[in-house]
C-alpha cells in the first residue's frame, strides 16, 4: 500500500514536460494533498480540537451545547459558533435520534439500513467503513478503514489531510482485493453516497447499507475500532509529521490484526478468524441491534 507520504516523495516539481498536476493524477494523489502538508489551525483551536476529540471519544452523544459547556468547565472562553465550526471540521456529529430535515445532495443516493437484528455468523458477511479525526502535534489528519464485522479484521486503511471522497474510494478498492462482502455498510456522509463510491460495490453484486441518521449502533464495530486506536495509540503519543503518523498506524494495525487478543473473539486475533476460519467457524455468531 502506498502511503500519502510515499506518493508525495515521488513528485518532482522540477520535471520537464510533466506538470505537478499530471504527476499527482498519475499517482492517484490530489494536488491539494501534495501542496498541503497538514491541516492548519491556530494553537488555541488545536487545543480545543484535542479536548473535543477526547470528549467525543468518551461521550459521542454530546452535542454542541454540551461540548461548549464542557470546555467552559475546563476554563476556556468559547462560544457555540466556534465549537460548531470545529466539530464540523473534525467530521464529528453527536449521536442521538433526531428528525432528518436535510435535503439529499443532488446526484447522491442514500440506501436503507439492511442490518437491523441480523445474525452475523461468518466472515465476509458484512464489511463497513468510516472516517475519524486524528490529532497530530500542530495539526490533524483523517483516517479511514474497512473492517470485517465478524472477525474485526481491518482489511485496508488510508490517511488523508482532506475529506475528499477519493481516499474513501481508494480504501474500498484495496479492501476488495481480499474478496467481496455480502453487505457493505457506511454512514450517509457525502463521501459514500456518490455513484463513484457505490457503483463498484453494486457492480460486484454487493448490497449497500447505510446507517440511519445519528444511530450509534448501526456502525458500532468501526466506532469501537476508532476508540481502540485512539486510546491505545493516538492519545499515548505525539506525532509531528504525517510520515511518522502513517508509520505508527501501519504498525498498530499489524499488531491489531495479527497479535492483539480480542475478548469478543474468545481471546483470539482477527487474523485467526478471518484467515484461518473462512467459513466463520470458531467465533460466536451475534445479532445486530
Amino acid at each position: 500500500m502506498w502511503s500519502i507520504e510515499a506518493k508525495r516523495a515521488l513528485i518532482d516539481v522540477s520535471a520537464q514536460g510533466l506538470s505537478v498536476s499530471r504527476q499527482c493524477s498519475l499517482l492517484g494523489l490530489s494536488r491539494s494533498t501534495f501542496l498541503y502538508e497538514v491541516k492548519g489551525e491556530s494553537p488555541e483551536n488545536l487545543l480545543f480540537m484535542r479536548l473535543l476529540d477526547e470528549q467525543y471519544t468518551a461521550t459521542p452523544f454530546y452535542g454542541v451545547l454540551r461540548m461548549t459547556a464542557q470546555l467552559r468547565v475546563l476554563g476556556h472562553e468559547v462560544n457555540e459558533k466556534r465549537i460548531r465550526r470545529l466539530l464540523r471540521l473534525m467530521a464529528l456529529e453527536a449521536i442521538y435520534p433526531k428528525p432528518n430535515l436535510s435535503a439529499p445532495i443532488l446526484g447522491h443516493r442514500v440506501f436503507p439500513y439492511l442490518l437491523r437484528k441480523v445474525i452475523i455468523a461468518r466472515v465476509n458477511q458484512v464489511w463497513s467503513t468510516d472516517i475519524t479525526y486524528i490529532r497530530m502535534k500542530g495539526g490533524f489528519v483523517y483516517l479511514t478503514a474497512v473492517i470485517d464485522w465478524y472477525s474485526r479484521y481491518v482489511l485496508s486503511w488510508r490517511v488523508s489531510i482532506t475529506l475528499e471522497g477519493s481516499f474513501c474510494v481508494d480504501v474500498v478498492t484495496e479492501a476488495l482485493l481480499w474478496g467481496c462482502p455480502e453487505v457493505f455498510n457506511t454512514d450517509q456522509g457525502p463521501q459514500y453516497t456518490t455513484e463513484i463510491f457505490t457503483g463498484p460495490l453494486l457492480a460486484r453484486g454487493i448490497s449497500v447499507s447505510m446507517d440511519g441518521r445519528n444511530r450509534a449502533l448501526d456502525n458500532i464495530f468501526v466506532e469501537r475500532l476508532w476508540r481502540t486506536v485512539k486510546y491505545e495509540l493516538i492519545y499515548l503519543n505525539e506525532y509531528s509529521t504525517v510520515k511518522q503518523l502513517v508509520g505508527a498506524i501501519r504498525d498498530y494495525f499489524e499488531f491489531y490484526n495479527q497479535r492483539r487478543l480480542h475478548q469478543s473473539l474468545d481471546y483470539r486475533t482477527p487474523a485467526e478468524i478471518f484467515r484461518e476460519q473462512p467459513s466463520g467457524e470458531g467465533a460466536m455468531p451475534f445479532r445486530t441491534a
